[in-house]
């Protein structure tokens, strides 16, 4: 024979309660020798059935998967506010996809035996699953403090950069004559100036009619598929070049809630490559360059604050 509190030793109430409020959680009831209207009949209403005695329990599972049988008898026991001890555990299934636990065989060509199990089993069985969900709880709360740690140590390399050197000589000249479409830009989408000269700076050194290797045009290096999903016209014209960035970059940080890094690295190397590697920089060499490299001309530009 199995006491109450032997049967639920290993099973934390605040489960019983979260499985047995969820709406794919197994419903159970205790019945008595006369007919008590259940809840969970097929079809949604409800039925009238007498239960073969006073160690009756019922119960239906929702959706397709089951919800482990300790789950259930110890809401039940938890249930119930008192009674005598449980000793072998029937679980029976009718045509209905009704479950009945019992302790007692139970009568009746309507239902299927499912199985039995003794006290002491059924205490392992429970002692194991809370074991086995508490070594998943810790395994998923290790990658969460691993993955916090990894996004802290980020953001302290973020302000720790050292910013570069002052822009001087031609680029400064091109600097100044693109200045006012750069203002322009950033307050209609939202940036600050600092961010698109960092980005210009890096990825064309405010040269307009720069072009990469892999087709990159003007000073923000706009890809023309990039160029025709912002409704840049002209590829080459300094104005619509840098709008077309701009709205591309206020797209990404959008996208990435606000985080600087994951925003560069989708304007170098494609959003689908940061979401591909867990909202993660890209394990791409260059990107990660040349994320590090506009944080480093976005320093030296004022646009990063000092830590105290």
């Amino acid at each position: 024979m199995i006491q109450t509190k032997q049967l639920i030793e290993f099973i934390d109430p605040r489960l019983v309660a979260r499985h047995c409020a969820a709406s794919r959680a197994i419903c159970c009831k205790k019945t008595t020798g006369t007919p008590v209207p259940s809840p969970v009949v097929a079809g949604g209403g409800a039925s009238t059935r007498a239960a073969p005695g006073p160690g009756l329990l019922r119960g239906r599972t929702r959706g397709r998967r089951g919800y482990p049988v300790a789950v259930a008898l110890a809401a039940i026991v938890l249930g119930s506010s008192a009674g005598p001890a449980i000793g072998d555990v029937y679980k029976y299934v009718d045509k209905g996809g009704n479950i009945y636990f019992s302790d007692e065989p139970l009568p009746g060509a309507h239902l299927s035996l499912e199985w039995k199990r003794t006290s002491k089993r059924l205490v392992s069985e429970n002692k194991q699953q809370s074991e086995k969900v508490q070594r998943e709880q810790a395994a998923i709360q290790a990658r969460i403090d691993a993955r916090l740690e990894a996004s802290m140590r980020a953001r302290t390399d973020l302000y720790s950069l050292r910013p570069s050197e002052p822009v001087s000589g031609s680029m400064s000249v091109r600097r100044a004559r693109y200045r006012h479409l750069i203002d322009d830009a950033a307050r209609r989408h939202g940036l600050t100036p600092e961010l698109l000269h960092a980005v210009i700076r890096t990825e064309s050194a405010y040269q307009a009619n720069a072009r990469s290797h892999a087709g990159a045009c003007g000073l923000m290096q706009l890809m023309p598929q990039t160029a025709a999903r912002f409704k840049v016209g002209d590829i080459w014209d300094p104005a619509q070049n840098i709008q077309g960035g701009a709205a591309y970059l206020r797209f990404l940080l959008d996208l990435f809630d606000h985080d600087l890094r994951l925003a560069l690295a989708g304007y170098n190397a494609g959003e689908g490559a940061v979401k591909k590697y867990g909202y993660q920089i890209p394990p791409y060499r260059e990107t990660q360059d040349y994320v590090r490299k506009v944080l480093r001309h976005l320093s030296a530009e004022g646009g990063v604050p000092r830590r105290s």
